[in-house]
């Protein structure tokens, strides 16, 4: 999509979580079709969040978001707090009285994974477990709650809750326990909400990519560049399906401008299934399927190169 095919001139979205990886890329893609983008997070070019990263920013993505051809507006919020949140909807209501689209991709709980792996549930922090169900939980729900009722304001809206897994691949234990219970939230977040929005003429949808090749996954846990990525699959060869964050984003996008959206409604979908769909790529032409990869030969035992899942 170039700047002269727009489909979402005029409309309002706002991305929730949108410091980095596949929200930034979410914000930068709608605003690539035209859209107005709020985007928010904890990270500023004068604060940074729990995560600890000073290397993006919220102030960076709304630059993006321009660059593509929208308009892009940073706004600092911590989605915890009830309050910032409620007066972030407030200043979208004064500005524009709409909201089109909602994406909620607020997390920012990797940090409190670290030591946790292979631990029961009564053998972790119980702090740090409950941190992380309201990073992944309680941010959605006090987002939905403020921007809903705008959101519903005209028909045909959507809201976007991202998750990591899809409903037939999370129906098995996501290690660890509070990982699991906060990936499984957002799925049924959407199906819920699917029901409550239809009447308003909305859409809502659970949306998932396959393995992202974030910025903290390249260059924290495997020590490499986008540019390099690929030599990081001798630390764990199964990286190699692994896909960038425009994946998902132009899913985002197609679902966004898709004028029949209505019938994904509560369901849950992934990057590789919206592709196919939409018949958009990856950033380098392929369209890698991770969680068939994941299946068949990470769980499976399938002896089989990520190639073929590509």
């Amino acid at each position: 999509m170039d700047t002269s095919q727009q489909p979402l001139q005029g409309r309002i979205a706002l991305v929730a979580g949108a410091t980095r990886g596949a929200g930034r890329a979410m914000a930068v893609e709608l605003g690539r079709a035209g859209a107005t983008v709020y985007a928010t997070g904890r990270t500023t070019r004068t604060q940074v969040s729990e995560v600890g990263r000073t290397t993006e920013t919220i102030e960076e993505t709304a630059e993006l978001i321009t660059a593509a051809g929208g308009t892009g507006i940073a706004v600092p919020t911590d989605h915890l707090d009830r309050a910032q949140v409620k007066a972030l909807v407030e200043r979208i209501d004064r500005d524009h009285g709409r909201l089109d689209v909602l994406v909620n991709d607020i997390w920012g709980g990797d940090h409190l994974l670290v030591g946790q792996w292979g631990k029961k549930l009564w053998e972790q922090d119980l702090d740090e477990g409950m941190r992380m169900l309201r990073l992944g939980v309680e941010t959605h729900l006090n987002t939905s709650y403020f921007a809903l009722p705008l959101l519903v304001r005209n028909p045909g809206g959507l809201v976007i809750e991202v998750t990591d897994g899809t409903e037939e691949f999370n129906r098995d234990y996501r290690e660890t326990f509070f990982y699991d219970l906060a990936k499984a939230a957002p799925l049924r977040m959407a199906r819920a909400l699917a029901e409550e929005l239809k009447e308003y003429g909305g859409t809502a949808v659970c949306l998932t990519p396959g393995w992202l090749r974030s910025e903290s996954m390249l260059d924290t846990a495997f020590k490499v560049t986008e540019e390099t990525w690929q030599d990081a699959i001798a630390q764990d060869p199964h990286f190699a399906i692994s896909e960038t964050p425009l994946f998902v984003a132009r899913a985002v996008a197609a679902l966004a401008a898709d004028p029949e959206k209505a019938r994904f409604s509560g369901q849950s979908l992934s990057s590789v299934g919206m592709a196919r769909e939409y018949g958009f790529t990856d950033a380098d032409g392929s369209v890698p399927d991770a969680w068939a990869y994941m299946t068949e030969v990470v769980k499976g035992g399938k002896q089989a190169p990520a190639s073929d899942y590509r």
